[in-house]
């Protein structure tokens, strides 16, 4: 596509030859806007793409042809054929961009959602449905397809938000608070989360239902089978293409599509969740600075939102905080993943005066009291204090530690249950366990707490209710049931709380993230821990070596170097306790006499061959040695795992790719 405004340039000089009076390049610009000129010329190129047209020109001039007074309305059914690879992973289906955007491959997964849909009896005919996503590249073309299928499929109401963006944890709180509350049956994210976006990277799209949380197992298995089995798919070609960039409603006959602000929602869930006066009576204190990396992902407008308009920090407190379609691409100090690690937040990483690995670093000026990031959906976050990581898993059992401080679960009478995916570090069940609070252990994915947030609710009315509920996942995901998704703004919120809470006095020395967490493990205890990536490894190589080790299940009493003795060696199974559906096979737990852990998966949500997960857990407690570096700490278990998964024979890997 040619920039605006070389095209402006071209159509003034042209005009220029046969009118005395040529339009001035503004002119230009609003006529072709009035009338969709771009749009529409877009729509059709993309068709004819898609199409693989063999006369481009010709399918173009087709299809504007068949455009200009038709029904908007009007139901075309165009014959498909199913695709291979077409099955949502943990969190949705993610493949490269360009498949995404080649034939039919949105349209078949698109249309297979609706078709289960109606298999399950959801009310989609007549209903609103909620359309948005990161903002990566193909966001907005993927909104304009599904809008049209939408209307082809008997939506009555599409909400969008504006620019095409809503953040994951925002989806979900517009589906269940905005207007009167659990109005749209479900809603579309277009997102691939923290992988990087392009196109040349990746795309991905999932599915939320009615109370804002992912389509469960049931559901995702029943789209999946329609995918394989699709002969065609519904569309109106005719619908107009919907302007983003302003909140806006229009109406296309019996079908509203509705335009709104994106922060709008999820930030008045948030101030139902926290005290924003004490927050930021907090942050305006002298001794406090503080930098936010949105990762030129979608939390960009939440940050300045939030931090900027309503606690008044200044603009200098964000950074990368525009959304771009690539995340910053390869140029950028991220190269593009916007993956809030030690890894990948490299400039606030050094901002915040670490390195890669955690170790403290010399800064031109004295780093920010606190520091956080967000990932490309903004479901995820990273909490950092002075020259200080705290890992996810610490992050969690802090906020569980300190639940006391966080006004949502003051007004729910207190804490009554926490979960954690099986991964992540048993600090957690620790606090609870001193607590007197249920604590679960549940299979990565955040659909598996859903039915532990809906518990009590008119979805189980009849059981047991464990909210207020906290829950959260060592991949730096962390919330409660205010939304049904990770909230990676809940979690930041949460610390600037417990921070506000712990600093009531300004003149006496202030108590950083670091702080916390000494208090913390002087009185639980210390989980030291890390996770090795060993990613884009040949699946088929990865799955013999998972199935070896799961063929052991069972052994007990191995020994190993550094004094390490084998407890229990499983293959993770869980029980929902809410409805009792069993989840099996979800990684193999190698148990030590002394509590620590050795963890393996493979990733669900990778787009290249497989991601293998090995996870690394050292106890110490509160009379240990509590300031070592985690790191060194989990070396020799790292070793062991290397040894009896034999993973380098299996994979030809010697090291991993990330460690966080």
């Amino acid at each position: 596509r040619r920039h605006p405004a070389r095209r402006s340039r071209c159509i003034v000089s042209c005009h220029a030859m046969s009118a005395p009076k040529p339009w001035t390049p503004q002119e230009v610009e609003d006529y072709l806007a009035k009338f969709k000129v771009q749009e529409l010329l877009s729509e059709a190129v993309n068709d004819a793409v898609q199409a693989k047209a063999a006369e481009p020109l010709s399918h173009i001039a087709d299809f504007l042809g068949k455009l200009a007074g038709a029904d908007p309305l009007a139901v075309e059914s165009v014959e498909t054929k199913p695709i291979d690879g077409q099955k949502p992973g943990t969190s949705g289906l993610r493949k490269k961009t360009r498949v995404f955007m080649e034939g039919n491959y949105l349209h078949n997964f698109v249309q297979a959602c609706f078709d289960t849909l109606y298999t399950e009896g959801v009310p989609v005919k007549g209903g609103t449905l909620v359309v948005s996503g990161d903002g990566r590249f193909y966001n907005s073309e993927a909104i304009q397809i599904i809008l049209k299928m939408a209307a082809a499929n008997g939506v009555a109401r599409i909400w969008v938000g504006t620019d095409g963006l809503l953040s994951t944890p925002a989806v979900s709180a517009v589906i269940r608070s905005r207007g009167s509350g659990f109005v749209p049956f479900g809603g579309f994210i277009l997102s691939a989360s923290h992988n990087p976006g392009g196109i040349d990277e990746d795309f991905g799209i999932k599915f939320n239902m009615g109370n804002g949380g992912p389509a469960p197992e049931k559901v995702t298995d029943g789209i999946h089978k329609r995918t394989t089995e699709i002969t065609s798919y519904k569309i109106c070609r005719a619908f107009p293409h919907v302007k983003l960039d302003a909140p806006t409603k229009m109406q296309v006959g019996a079908v509203e599509v509705e335009v709104f602000d994106c922060t709008e929602d999820h930030l008045k869930v948030l101030k139902e969740c926290f005290d924003f006066a004490q927050i930021k009576s907090f942050v305006q204190r002298k001794d406090f600075s503080m930098v936010y990396d949105s990762m030129n992902g979608v939390q960009g407008p939440y940050a300045k939102k939030v931090f900027c308009e309503e606690l008044g920090l200044p603009a200098s407190s964000l950074i990368n905080a525009d959304p771009k379609p690539d995340f910053g691409g390869a140029a950028s100090p991220s190269h593009g993943h916007a993956d809030p690690n030690l890894t990948h937040a490299v400039e606030l990483i050094a901002k915040m005066g670490l390195d890669k690995k955690g170790n403290k670093i010399s800064t031109p000026a004295p780093p920010p009291k606190f520091g956080a990031a967000a990932d490309g959906d903004a479901d995820r976050n990273m909490i950092l204090g002075d020259q200080f990581f705290c890992t996810p898993s610490d992050s969690l059992a802090a906020i569980a530690a300190n639940q006391e401080a966080i006004p949502y679960f003051k007004k729910g009478g207190g804490l009554k249950a926490c979960a954690r995916s099986m991964p992540t570090s048993c600090a957690l069940d620790r606090v609870a366990q001193a607590k007197g609070i249920e604590c679960f252990e549940v299979p990565t994915g955040w659909k598996f707490f859903g039915n532990l947030m809906d518990s009590g609710t008119a979805a189980f009315p009849k059981g047991k209710s464990y909210t207020p509920f906290l829950c959260g996942e060592e991949s730096f995901g962390t919330g409660s049931n205010h939304v049904r998704e990770k909230d990676g703004m809940w979690a930041v919120l949460a610390w600037l709380q417990i921070l506000a809470a712990k600093n009531p006095d300004p003149s006496a020395p202030f108590v950083g993230v670091a702080d916390v967490m000494q208090e913390h493990w002087a009185t639980f205890g210390r989980n030291y821990y890390a996770r090795y990536d060993f990613e884009g490894v040949d699946k088929a190589s990865a799955t013999k070596m998972m199935e070896e080790m799961s063929s052991k299940a069972g052994e007990s009493g191995t020994e190993y170097e550094g004094g390490f003795k084998l407890q229990t060696l499983d293959v993770f199974s869980y029980t929902d306790p809410v409805d009792g559906s069993v989840s099996k096979n979800q990684g193999v737990r190698y148990v030590m006499s002394d509590g620590s852990r050795i963890v393996f998966r493979l990733s669900g949500t990778g787009v290249d061959g497989a991601t293998v997960r090995l996870y690394l857990e050292k106890y110490e407690a509160p009379d240990g040695d509590l300031g070592q570096h985690a790191f060194d700490v989990i070396k020799p278990l790292a070793k062991i795992a290397m040894d009896v998964s034999k993973l380098t024979e299996y994979t030809g890997r010697t090291e991993p790719t990330v460690i966080t």
